[in-house]
């Protein structure tokens, strides 16, 4: 007979594989579409968000499927997966719907504010996952998702200075990290109520209370 511990270490496993489908499906996606590109030799950046112009419209829903080059995808690629598990992991009953809140935000944001080029690759859902895990725990005021904020600090921290044009002249979007970071803390905030939340205080029993004073008077 199977004991507690073990059903619950079987259920904790099916969680954490669960959590991982979405993400490797995505990336699975974003690695055909540049093999193909690679293989036939071309460029598809017209498929990227061109601000304020109608052609760069559809890049609000596919501009995270192209990169630049293997090292542009690369770069994401790590992140994306371990962060989103991690959103789909904890975040489980609202994960779905905060992943495309922020994929809306952040394309539709970015087609209204940068600079007029093709803006391409999946870093603005990296920032804005990263940005919802982090204001989420420390709105919530709850100490494993604190703990989960501090932890994509320490990991990812240094994202931060990828949401401003610390050069002139940049060679990436930084309107895409800094679109997809605010993305993501609004859609944390929108979403403060929902999901995991800090348990109730104890609550006092007012009968044993009460016992207690008449049996010490």
């Amino acid at each position: 007979m199977t004991s507690l511990s073990e059903q619950h270490i079987k259920a904790e496993r099916k969680k954490i594989l669960y959590s991982g489908v979405f993400p490797l499906f995505m990336l699975l996606l974003m690695f055909l579409v540049h093999s193909v590109q690679v293989l036939e030799d071309t460029h598809w950046f017209f498929l990227g968000v061109k601000p304020l112009s109608v052609e760069g419209l559809p890049g609000i829903f596919l501009s995270p499927f192209i990169h630049a080059d293997w090292g542009h995808l690369g770069a994401n690629a790590g992140p994306f997966l371990v962060l989103t598990s991690v959103l789909f992991y904890v975040y489980r009953d609202i994960a779905l719907k905060v992943f495309l809140w922020i994929y809306l935000l952040a394309g539709i944001w970015l087609w209204f504010g940068a600079r007029d080029a093709w803006h391409v690759g999946a870093s603005g859902l990296v920032y804005g996952i990263a940005s919802f895990l982090f204001v989420s725990g420390i709105i919530r005021n709850y100490v494993p998702l604190i703990a989960l904020s501090m932890m994509v600090v320490f990991l990812y921290g240094s994202l931060f200075w990828g949401i401003f044009p610390v050069e002139w002249l940049v060679d990436y979007s930084w309107e895409a990290h800094m679109w997809g970071a605010l993305a993501g803390g609004v859609t944390a905030v929108v979403f403060r109520k929902e999901g995991p939340q800090k348990p109730p205080p104890p609550v006092e029993d007012e009968w044993e209370e009460e016992s207690w004073e008449k049996i010490s008077d």
